[in-house]
């Protein structure tokens, strides 16, 4: 389908609120999957750090005990 200038396009012959509407929805869905993606893979990220550290702190604790 062909259309003579941009205001048809943006119409879509008539249907344009629900195409745009669609195109919408999806974009914000897809950013929103993103964006929880990305919060849980950082919040998962920063507890995989502290449980080292706890660990470093545990095998620590244990060889001062050790050698008391």
């Amino acid at each position: 389908m062909q259309f003579a200038t941009i205001t048809e396009f943006l119409a879509m012959g008539g249907y344009g609120l629900y195409v745009w509407l669609a195109f919408g929805l999806g974009l914000l869905s897809v950013a929103l999957l993103w964006f929880e993606s990305w919060m849980t893979k950082k919040r998962l990220l920063s507890q995989v750090l502290i449980e080292q550290q706890r660990q470093i702190r545990i095998k620590q604790a244990a060889i001062q005990q050790a050698s008391s």
